[in-house]
């Protein structure tokens, strides 16, 4: 049994799952909660959601309810509905004989929930919660390993993990997110079996490795994706950064694998739930390797454009939508304009702190600062500016447009640009505010051509 806290207890979440469990009951049902809401609240924690395990089937859990909706139904799990909360409930099964390395070929329902527990994959996850009693059913020494901190899959590891080979990236997201070790011959199996992630689908994966790196120590999910040999099945990228050195000038942490995990740590908590800003830091200095050259001293020429190369690659090949790859790829490509801050003039600052989601790459910049060389000069001198510019409109609406060009007589061409773009600089820098003077200054710039 263990002690809820009343916070917890009076929840809305904690009451409606307890409601749920107590209506299978009463219809002659076993139901428990299950999985990590167990073991987060055995570790005195809120849980994010309830998951509900039941001896009712897929159809008796229907009857019992009003709202539900099908989820995976040939695998026992259905989503109950009440007060617009949404629980899974799965009934009570055991797995058979696997095929894919995710699905199993068929699904017996058990009356048993001892034999649920046995088709799970780690002892911490496998605990069953009376939200009544608040008593625990451990059937597969769970509590013991929360206490001695400690990740061990359920029976035989090889076992686990060849019935769905995603069940490795969850060992270490585990691992990562709760500062446990993972048990010896678990992680055995994990390193002998870390190629067969590629037969897992890529959006599934993806979405394992985001939920890694957006959790508080980043940073060492990198370093365990790639201690275990999962690093480089999935983002090889990544794994090159290892061994290839950096200026100690700028660069005492050591080599680029290491900054970009120190990178990945020091982003602040509160930015690390963000998607795009989480993959930037990582992929930041993923140009590195490409551009190595040592002369008066280690140097790589634009990095940041041959990374923005390779960032957009990666990303369609983790399937992220359009818009993420272009606010990714900005993020790489954009990192290195920070250095050139205190040399801008007033209309190229403008410009560069008008860049779609500015404040993703400062967060950026700082991360990237604190993860080397630790001076926040630059970061410090952006924001000083920015603050003495923010009673001025950052990108105003141009003044000029080509239609005055035309109207002076230029035919449109490629001087076009160029001459549109060194009046809107003017603009920015605040030397003309009318029709009439931007129109006076085309007539300059046209009379110097």
């Amino acid at each position: 049994m263990i002690q809820l806290a009343d916070s917890i207890k009076n929840s809305k979440k904690f009451q409606t799952v307890k409601t749920i469990v107590n209506k299978l009951k009463s219809n002659g049902h076993v139901a428990f909660i299950v999985g990590g809401a167990v073991r987060d609240l055995y570790l005195g924690k809120s849980p994010e959601e309830f998951d509900i395990a039941t001896s009712a089937t897929p159809d008796e859990i229907q009857s019992v309810f009003e709202h539900t909706k099908s989820v995976g139904q040939s695998f026992g799990v259905m989503l109950v509905i009440v007060d617009s909360l949404s629980f899974e409930v799965a009934t009570f099964r055991k797995d058979m004989k696997y095929e894919d390395g995710r699905h199993p070929v068929n699904v017996i329902y058990t009356k048993d929930q001892k034999e649920d527990v046995n088709r799970r994959d780690f002892t911490i996850n496998g605990l069953m919660l009376d939200p009544d009693t608040a008593e625990i059913f451990d059937y597969c020494g769970g509590i013991q390993d929360i206490q001695s901190k400690k990740i061990r899959a359920i029976g035989i590891p090889e076992e686990r993990f060849s019935e769905d080979y995603l069940r490795m990236l969850r060992a270490i997201r585990f691992s990562n997110k709760l500062n446990f070790q993972i048990e010896d011959e678990t992680q055995k199996a994990l390193y002998k079996h870390a190629s067969n992630i590629s037969s897992i689908s890529v959006e599934r994966i993806r979405d394992e490795i985001t939920k890694i790196i957006q959790d508080k120590n980043p940073g060492k999910g990198i370093i365990q994706l790639s201690e275990s040999g999962l690093l480089k099945c999935i983002i090889p990228e990544i794994e090159s950064l290892k061994g290839v050195s950096q200026p100690v000038e700028f660069h005492p942490e050591g080599d680029v694998f290491r900054h970009t995990c120190l990178v990945l740590d020091m982003l602040d908590d509160d930015k690390k739930s963000n998607t795009e800003l989480i993959y930037g830091a990582l992929f930041h200095d993923v140009g590195k390797p490409d551009t190595f050259t040592e002369t008066d001293r280690i140097r790589f020429n634009r990095h940041e454009y041959v990374g923005a190369t390779i960032t957009q690659k990666i990303c369609k090949r983790l399937r992220f939508s359009n818009k993420q790859i272009s606010h990714i790829t900005s993020l790489v490509k954009e990192h290195m304009k920070f250095g050139n801050v205190e040399q801008m003039k007033k209309s190229t600052f403008k410009r560069f702190i008008s860049i779609d989601n500015f404040e993703d790459h400062l967060a950026l910049h700082k991360a990237d600062c604190l993860g080397s060389h630790g001076n926040l000069s630059l970061y410090d001198y952006t924001l000083r500016r920015m603050g003495e510019l923010q009673n001025e409109p950052i990108a105003p609406k141009p003044i000029i447009t080509g239609d005055d060009l035309i109207s002076l007589g230029l035919t449109p061409g490629p001087k076009f640009k160029a001459i549109l773009s060194e009046i809107f600089d003017e603009q920015l820098e605040g030397n003309f505010h009318s029709k009439e003077e931007g129109i006076e200054l085309a007539k300059t710039i046209l009379s110097k051509q």
